[in-house]
Order: C-alpha cells, then sequence, then structure tokens
C-alpha cells in the first residue's frame, strides 16, 4: 500500500518535470522573439499637429465611413495611449475603424521635469482645446465627439463643461467623476488607490512634487503592484508558466508587460492637482474644481454623454464612475455597466467587443 507522503512526493515530481518541460520550450520560444517583434500602438496613424511634446494623430481609415463627426481619443497621464491599441485583434482603435468612425488621438508623449509646471488647466484649456480646432479645421466640422479614458476622461469631461460649443457627444470610461464615492461601496477593494490618496498629507504631496519637479511614473508603478501584491509577485514565476510556450498568448503577454512598463513621470502641478483637489478634496462633483479661472460646471454638459464603466475595476470604482449621471445638465445621459476590470475592458477580447460595439452604436445614433 502506497503511504500518503509517497504519493504527495509523487505528485510533486510529476508536477515539477512538467513545469521544467514548459520552462524549456518557454525559453525557446522567448529567444527568437525581440523588442521591435513586441509592438504596440501599431496601427498606423499620420501626425497633423504636434506643440511642445504632445502630438495629435489621426488614423487611416479602414472601413467606408459611417459615423462623420470626428472622434478623438484622451488617455491620461498616468499611462500611455498604447492600451487602447495593443495589439490588433485587441484594439479600440482598430475596432473603431473597422466600424467606419473617423479616429483621431492625442499622445502626450512623455513629460519630464522641464514640464513640471504644466498644469491640467494647461493640458484641458490648451492642448485639447487646440486639438479639437485642428481637427475642426481638418475635417470641416464644427463640433467633434471626446471619447476619453481614465484620467483623460476627466479631462475631457472639464472641455466638455468648458467648451460645450466644441463638443457634439461626450463618451466616458472607467472615469472617475465622484472621488469619493467609493466611501460607501459595499466592495471596499474596488476603492485602495483612493483609500490610499486620501491618507497622503498633503504637505507630502508637496514635498515630492517640490523635490523631484514630477510624479515618477515608477512611483506610480509601484502603487498599482501593490494594489494586487500576490498577483504581482506570483505572475511571473506561476500564472504565465502554464502558456509560456504559447507564442501567441506570450505575445500579448509581453504587449502588456511593455504596456506596464511604459509609464511616464507625470507633471508636478498637475499631480498635485489630481491628487490634492481631485483625490482629497472632490473638487470636481461638488462644483469647487477650477481652472483657467473658470470653475468647472458639470451641470454645463447638454451634450448627449456615454458613460460606460467596468464592474470589478478595482483602479475607479464603478461608484466613482456612476456619479455622473445626476450632476449634468443632459438628459440624453446613457449608462453602460460592463464586466471585468480597469484594463481588461481594453485588452479583454469579450468586453472589448462589447465596448466598441456600444461606442458605434451610440454614436451613430446620434450622428444626425
Amino acid at each position: 500500500m502506497t503511504e500518503p507522503s509517497e504519493t504527495a512526493f509523487n505528485s510533486f515530481l510529476k508536477d515539477f518535470a512538467e513545469n521544467v518541460g514548459k520552462f524549456h520550450k518557454g525559453t525557446e520560444v522567448l529567444a527568437g522573439i525581440r523588442d521591435e517583434d513586441v509592438d504596440v500602438g501599431a496601427t498606423p496613424k499620420m501626425l497633423v499637429m504636434r506643440r511642445d511634446k504632445v502630438e495629435l494623430f489621426c488614423y487611416e481609415p479602414t472601413a467606408e465611413r459611417i459615423v462623420e463627426t470626428p472622434v478623438l481619443i484622451v488617455y491620461g497621464l498616468i499611462g500611455r495611449y498604447t492600451i487602447a491599441d495593443l495589439q490588433s485583434d485587441l484594439s479600440l482603435v482598430r475596432s473603431l475603424l473597422a466600424k467606419g468612425i473617423d479616429v483621431w488621438l492625442i499622445d502626450w508623449g512623455k513629460p519630464g521635469r522641464a514640464e513640471r509646471w504644466l498644469t491640467v488647466d494647461d493640458y484641458v484649456d490648451d492642448y485639447i482645446h487646440e486639438a479639437v480646432h485642428r481637427i475642426c479645421r481638418e475635417t470641416g466640422h464644427d463640433k467633434i465627439t471626446l471619447l476619453g479614458i481614465c484620467q483623460g476622461g476627466v479631462f475631457t469631461t472639464c472641455y466638455a463643461a468648458l467648451h460645450p460649443e466644441k463638443v457634439k457627444n461626450l463618451v466616458l470610461t472607467i472615469t472617475p467623476i465622484d472621488f469619493h464615492a467609493d466611501i460607501d461601496d459595499p466592495a471596499p477593494h474596488h476603492g485602495l488607490l483612493n483609500i490610499w490618496t486620501r491618507s497622503l498629507g498633503p504637505e507630502d504631496i508637496d514635498r515630492m512634487v517640490d523635490a523631484l519637479g514630477v510624479i515618477p511614473g515608477e512611483f506610480m508603478s509601484s502603487i498599482f503592484s501593490l494594489m494586487k501584491p500576490m498577483q504581482s509577485l506570483t505572475k511571473y514565476n506561476v500564472e504565465h508558466i502554464d502558456f509560456v510556450g504559447d507564442k501567441e498568448r506570450l505575445m500579448k503577454c509581453l504587449r502588456m508587460e511593455k504596456w506596464l512598463a511604459d509609464r511616464p513621470d507625470h507633471p508636478g502641478a498637475a499631480g498635485r492637482q489630481w491628487l490634492k483637489e481631485l483625490y482629497q478634496e472632490n473638487r470636481l462633483v461638488e462644483g469647487r474644481f477650477e481652472l483657467s479661472g473658470r470653475i468647472v460646471d458639470l451641470r454645463a454638459i447638454d451634450v448627449p454623454v456615454l458613460n460606460i464603466f467596468a464592474l470589478d475595476d478595482h483602479v475607479i470604482p464603478p461608484t466613482c464612475s456612476k456619479a455622473l449621471g445626476g450632476k449634468i445638465g443632459s438628459t440624453d445621459y446613457t449608462e453602460i455597466p460592463l464586466p471585468g476590470g480597469h484594463v481588461g475592458m481594453f485588452v479583454s477580447s469579450k468586453s472589448q467587443g462589447k465596448l466598441t460595439k456600444w461606442i458605434a452604436e451610440w454614436l451613430q445614433q446620434r450622428d444626425g
């Protein structure tokens, strides 16, 4: 009769042998991959305008135009826009183009210490404003649709409130509006970033910005990793071992890692506003957030609004996004909850397909 300890040890040896085999095959696959093979943001596009380190791109059409109004994608400063164009089969950009939509995009570049004095005012009332005017000149339209992602959604929301004459539609994805709505959220793990940010002393934020001029990208990367510590610790030696020999899955993983590693520094002055005035003081939803000497009044947004959020978003709790509905002046307001998490909305084939479908159909209905 086999002893239980022997059975357990034999099972261990079997698993160990399988993992060694997977690892060996994985090293062979990895040996044939070069940095240039891990391409992100590869959808063809044309540079239309450059202002400082900020660039405006227009994507080449891939299908007959169904929606005439141009759509400007605005991502945040905390990461890179390439998450919306990770790879050909997981790309919000490509999917929108395939639906016959005219897609434009702002790339904030990689701010450094030289951009330490740039504020949210500059990004909204200068860079976005100039991009909108340029798109209107290039296309002959008086207004455009803004599609904001995460922090970029806050920027586009502010722009729509301050410059409603230039906005036809506002589409928001995983965008925080009420930065304190998570306090009463029944799922506390949704708001760990909010809790941590509110726990910071305002003077500590000032010390970091004054000393460094920026909020370092590496610092923010460590914060996001600590939100899911076990996953961050085990993904390379536990999760990825199962598919390291599958080149297709491995390439997707490497593109994700490339996006995660490409986290630029956040301009200090804008970061100070972001952390203190929004995360800590919650000025936007309370009608106290001021840009360029004007209060951002959410009630001034009277254009159609599509607000899409992820139900299991651990970075931007759904309650923080849903708060927009009762604050704007528009009666044409649509909320769409999608399954999945913060990043999964853009890189999960299931969620990403629904995301594009909803956006395209919603825009087409309002493209009179």
